[in-house]
């Protein structure tokens, strides 16, 4: 029998989760699936691995040994894949993925395309959803990674940035900031503002740069809270109010003069967009190819 790496991977992950039950949830395998590679591994080394209880399991000192091996040996398939996807053009597959409202809305549909025209066998399922529904799907094992609009803190979950955004002031083209050259934030809050709930990334973002700079949210005019960036752009295009936006999100209407988009005076409010997916996950190479895309392009061209 030879070395299997898939073995390596099942025996890392059952050192890691200290169990042979919460390995197979994380592997979406069954529990004597896990057990039979492990023994087979073993097998193999012609030693045992773990020590099992009837409470707990522990690496033996030939377990210990192997286990350094064992992560290296994972990161170096996850390198290889990287490394490999951008001259695989000829990939057929399915690209499933998860996206919070605002990357899933306004940037994904302008990347999408030219992702597809390099890469035009991989089909591509996209579903938009906040990320708490993307983390239990993942979980769940219906989704393979998502992107999000705030870092993940859990242990079973890599977070990586793949993105970068920065918020600008929105006003309607006919609004008393519209033609100004300087906006200071004394000019923002003397007019009526509209906003993300509370808890949504675009609104962290910007509550984190105003108390950076000293300034309470509480002292912005709020006279209305939404729950989407399209109900926003509704309430400013009927000048109930200005707001923060990405400037992504308001292309179409700024194209058509509907609104100005203006940088607020000692204010910068930059956000990440992040790749989520589990620890113990080996992605599949439609995936690797297309967080490689988000990497290695420049996608200013396209947003």
């Amino acid at each position: 029998m030879a070395l299997n790496f898939h073995q390596l991977h099942i025996f890392y992950t059952v050192a890691d989760k200290g169990s042979f039950s919460m390995a197979a949830q994380a592997l979406h395998m069954t529990q004597p699936a896990v057990t039979m590679q492990v023994q087979s591994l073993e097998d193999y080394f012609g030693t045992k691995l773990f020590q099992r209880s009837t409470k707990k399991i522990e690496l033996t000192e030939a377990g210990r040994t192997l286990l350094p091996f064992a992560r290296r040996s994972i990161d170096l398939i996850k390198e290889t894949d990287g490394a490999m996807a951008k001259f695989t053009h000829m990939l057929e597959g399915r690209l499933q993925l998860g996206a919070s409202l605002t990357i899933g809305e306004y940037i994904l549909p302008r990347l999408l395309g030219p992702f597809r025209k390099e890469y035009p066998s991989i089909s591509v399922s996209l579903k938009v959803m906040n990320t708490t529904q993307i983390m239990e799907e993942i979980f769940n094992h219906q989704l393979t990674f998502g992107l999000v609009e705030a870092p993940v803190h859990h242990p079973d979950v890599r977070t990586e940035i793949v993105l970068n955004d920065e918020l600008k002031l929105i006003v309607p083209s006919d609004h008393p900031l519209a033609d100004r050259d300087v906006v200071t934030i004394d000019d923002v809050l003397a007019h009526p503002f509209i906003l993300r709930e509370q808890g949504s990334g675009t609104r962290q973002v910007m509550e984190q740069e105003l108390q950076r700079t000293g300034i309470g949210s509480d002292r912005l005019n709020i006279v209305m809270e939404l729950g989407s960036t399209g109900a926003i752009k509704s309430a400013v295009e009927a000048g109930l109010g200005i707001t923060l936006l990405s400037p992504t999100a308001v292309r179409h209407e700024t194209a058509l003069g509907i609104f100005k988009v203006k940088t607020i005076e000692g204010l910068t409010f930059t956000r990440h967009f992040y790749s989520i997916y589990l620890q113990a996950a080996l992605l599949p190479i439609s995936a690797v190819t297309f967080l490689t895309f988000l990497r290695e392009r420049d996608l200013n061209a396209w947003l």
